[in-house]
């Protein structure tokens, strides 16, 4: 194979770079370019901090957000709403709602929604942890806050059915947000709306 570049160690770099998404190779060129520009002590910081991310960061064993911790800064505060839990699908949608600083309860991160196209069930997410937390007591509501998709839709039926049995509110974001639309990419206006004038799962 030609080497593209004229130093093997700057082509090994950019390949790296851009296995990042939506990152192309020009792109990871003009980073790596830059960076081989800083001072070394300014690279050794990056570096730095995405290995300690890698290596330290940690998933919460409540409700599986990330965490410098066992339990994540939101699980710990006394002054959250304990009896509120919001079901979301990534750490992105928790940055997302935060943002909108209208809701004040716990959160619980399903790491992901059953599509079963691309091989992903209910046993690959963190549904029976839900149960589980549900199961022990002092939840009152449990409000799906899942994207507005065929997928997102199944998961929120299947933890509906799930949590049936149990003395609990079920509800879901209020549709201000658009059939297809990923919750991270909602403006924080109409996403905050949507948490405050949830309806009854049922109701949905």
């Amino acid at each position: 194979m030609t080497q593209q570049y004229p130093s093997l160690l700057l082509e090994k770099a950019v390949g790296e770079v851009s296995k990042l998404p939506g990152i192309g190779r020009k792109t990871a060129l003009r980073l790596v370019l830059h960076l081989l520009r800083q001072e070394d002590g300014t690279v050794d910081e990056l570096t730095t901090a995405l290995s300690r991310l890698k290596h330290e960061v940690q998933h919460c064993k409540v409700c599986h957000n990330i965490s410098d911790s066992e339990v994540c800064p939101i699980c710990s505060d006394s002054r959250r709403d304990s009896t509120t839990i919001c079901v979301v699908e990534n750490i992105q949608d928790v940055m997302a709602i935060e943002n909108t600083q209208q809701y004040h309860g716990l959160y619980h991160v399903l790491g992901g929604i059953i599509s079963p196209i691309d091989g992903i069930g209910p046993s690959d997410i963190e549904v029976e942890s839900l149960v589980r937390r549900v199961a022990e007591g002092g939840v009152a509501e449990v409000i799906m806050a899942l994207s507005s998709t065929m997928e997102g839709d199944t998961t929120a039926f299947y933890i509906f059915r799930k949590l049936e049995g149990y003395n609990i509110r079920q509800s879901v974001i209020a549709r201000g947000i658009s059939v297809g639309n990923e919750l991270e990419y909602t403006d924080e206006v109409t996403l905050g709306r949507s948490i405050v004038n949830r309806v009854p799962y049922e109701k949905s």
